[in-house]
């Protein structure tokens, strides 16, 4: 098999296991909720109900909860030509279809894809990105973003992004039951036994949550990083217009800049939260992407 079908296909299973994980987590605070209401097949089902819609929402609706997350809006060949034809010419040179194309009003530059499958995706760029980038440049960030979307890794990133969101929020909402209202009554019949049970609930979903969240952002690993820069580079054919526009858009991250949303960091072409600082070990430990220089430095050597 192509190794290029075979990540496809890889990056396919991982988010059905992500899914999978998902549902037993639901299930999970469904069946202690239930517990502590009086009837856990109920709180099942309503944590089944859940799941389903979410379930939905991120499969079908995925890329417009992250544009909006991300202020982007929807622009045409009218508003940005020169966006516009160069998504375009590369779709047409891949023989892919073109994505819709979004402008995030902002001086930062950076980029991100967005969607489900190739059929149904979107490519944003910020107006920084459009200002410091040169042709070739702009080019590499773009063949770099379709990379992800053809090889289903913008599947997994807009998935991850909606549900790990949704986790927290529901340990929110459970902490509102039980210290808010709902409750006083089975607390009263159950004494503090059912009390106890939710604390510890809320307990092991206030762990989880964060750790989850930060899990499903690793999950766009650093590998992927890498093949998307190669494969964008084979695609323009000129690997330095990529390198060059990664030092740019590295070196123009700043701290606390509109971009630095920790729920979409992971689906930018550089880590806002890192910016200039993704060269520094310790802290691209702990980030989605492989440090800046080292991406470069792959590029340059190609």
């Amino acid at each position: 098999m192509d190794p290029i079908y075979g990540r496809i296909a890889s990056n396919k299973r991982k988010t059905f296991f992500l899914f999978f994980l998902y549902s037993l987590l639901f299930v999970a605070i469904g069946y202690f909720i239930g517990i502590y209401i009086g009837d856990p097949i109920v709180g099942i089902i309503l944590a089944g109900i859940i799941f389903i819609i979410l379930f939905l929402i991120s499969y079908f609706s995925g890329q417009s909860v992250v544009t909006k997350m991300a202020g982007a809006r929807e622009v045409h060949k009218k508003d940005q030509p020169y966006l516009y034809n160069t998504v375009e010419a590369l779709s047409i040179a891949a023989g892919k279809p073109m994505p819709k194309v979004y402008l995030i009003d902002t001086d930062v530059p950076n980029a991100f894809a967005a969607g489900r499958n190739p059929d149904n995706a979107v490519i944003a760029v910020t107006r920084g990105l459009m200002d410091r980038l040169d042709r070739q440049e702009l080019e590499g960030v773009i063949a770099h973003e379709m990379a992800h979307i053809n090889n289903y890794d913008v599947l997994l990133a807009t998935v991850a992004i909606v549900l790990a969101g949704t986790i927290v929020f529901v340990s929110i909402i459970a902490r509102r039951m039980i210290f808010f209202g709902g409750m006083g009554r089975r607390s009263s019949r159950k004494g503090g036994q059912g009390q106890i049970i939710m604390l510890l609930v809320l307990l092991v979903v206030a762990i989880l949550a964060p750790i989850f969240a930060q899990l499903l952002k690793f999950a766009i690993s650093r590998q992927r990083e890498y093949l998307a820069d190669a494969t964008a580079a084979n695609f323009t054919g000129y690997p330095e217009g990529l390198a060059s526009a990664l030092e740019k858009i590295t070196n123009a991250q700043v701290k606390n800049s509109p971009l630095d949303n920790k729920a979409l960091e992971g689906l930018y072409i550089v880590n806002p939260a890192l910016g200039a600082r993704s060269s520094n070990r310790q802290s691209a430990l702990f980030s989605t992407h492989p440090p800046s220089e080292e991406r470069i430095k792959r590029l340059r050597s190609m």
